[in-house]
């Protein structure tokens, strides 16, 4: 089947499944055992928390890797202006509408439920926009909360685009051809070295500018990808054995270093994107329906789901019972609110849509 545009649908396909992802690691966040609370938060469970150590060192790294594939092939078909306005228009408009109406409630709650706050809504913005603390939002005070991604994308996207003038993609073609497998895969030193700069609370610029120039110059070539695909199987045996590992030493060391977290999720983005690009890369009807939602889910989501477990954990019983209730209940009322967005066109800008509501063959 002949592709629309530049987009390649295995790239579609794995960016809305990692953003699907954000339930279970968000629900499951509530019980964490990592030392740092989360909005809502209602003791350890080293059960749950052994997903997020299998999943959190590549699930955000794919996003940036997969936004750099996305912006070689818009930038050859759009001028840099274009796609200054672009990333303005999906990035940062979205980023000062969520900070004014999304991310205060995250941080209403969380004071809520830490500090017993009992006061209205209003004082409680005042509260939050003039009060910082550790940026965490999990004591009210100000926060970017899930829209960091936003932000930082934003940064890189602007900061790889005067790279490439300087550096065009056709410069360093033939040199990313000649790359072995095992030397794509050494490209998660630079990516730990940089995970050092602009490091703010465990959230680095530095490691996301360098995973976003990876997908740009290297991981959006047909032939590094193949040569990728090629010796997929001793990756995916190395990756496997790697988790297991993590969870391993999860459980005797509690913490196993950046080196290996680094590591493990470049192995892991590398392994996930052969795969995707073999087995991924074809058009579904979830496909056409998530390349429209997925972006203003991640926008809304994590507004909903502290809500709805600020109210389930007082009011269900047994962990099993409540982790399901917060993700699958935060997923129906996320999908939701992303269909009501559809209907006001004045809201559509905030969260990354323009234009008329979801039709078929619509890929903005």
């Amino acid at each position: 089947m002949k592709k629309e545009g530049f987009r390649e649908y295995y790239i579609d396909n794995l960016r809305n499944f990692t953003i699907l992802l954000l339930f279970p690691v968000h629900t499951f966040m509530v019980w964490n055992d990592f030392g740092s609370k989360f909005y809502i938060w209602q003791g350890e469970q080293k059960g749950l928390s052994s997903f997020i150590v299998l999943v959190n060192p590549w699930f955000m790294p794919m996003l940036f890797v997969l936004a750099g594939i996305s912006a070689r092939h818009a930038l050859g078909e759009r001028t840099a202006k274009e796609f200054m306005a672009q990333r303005a228009r999906k990035l940062l408009l979205p980023f000062v509408g969520g900070m004014a109406f999304l991310v205060p409630v995250q941080s209403f709650y969380a004071r809520r439920f830490f500090e017993g706050y009992s006061g209205g809504y209003l004082a409680h913005l005042k509260f939050f926009f003039t009060h910082v603390t550790d940026f965490t939002g999990y004591d009210g005070a100000f926060t970017p909360g899930h829209l960091w991604f936003i932000l930082y994308l934003f940064v890189v996207s602007m900061a790889a685009l005067a790279l490439s003038q300087f550096l065009p993609y056709g410069k360093a073609e033939k040199y990313v051809e000649r790359m072995p497998a095992v030397g794509i895969l050494l490209l998660f030193v630079p990516i730990w070295l940089f995970y050092y700069l602009g490091n703010v609370g465990g959230f680095s610029l530095g490691k996301c500018f360098a995973l976003y120039l990876a997908g740009y110059y290297v991981l959006g070539n047909g032939i590094a990808l193949g040569r990728l695909e090629r010796n997929i199987w001793w990756m995916a045996a190395l990756c496997v054995a790697g988790s297991v590992a993590s969870v391993e030493l999860y459980y005797h060391c509690s913490y196993y270093g950046d080196f290996w977290v680094n590591f493990l999720g470049w192995l892991t983005v590398l392994v996930l994107l052969a795969l995707g690009r073999k087995f991924l890369d074809k058009r579904m009807w979830v496909t056409e329906y998530l390349n429209q939602a997925s972006y203003p889910v991640y926008l809304l989501h994590q507004t909903i789901l502290v809500a709805v477990a600020y109210y389930t954990v007082q009011g269900a019983e047994g962990v099993a019972w409540q982790a399901f209730a917060v993700c699958s209940g935060s997923f129906v009322l996320t999908v939701a609110a992303y269909h009501v967005v559809q209907l006001m066109p004045g809201v559509r800008a905030l969260v990354g849509r323009k234009g008329k509501p979801h039709i078929k063959g619509d890929r903005r």
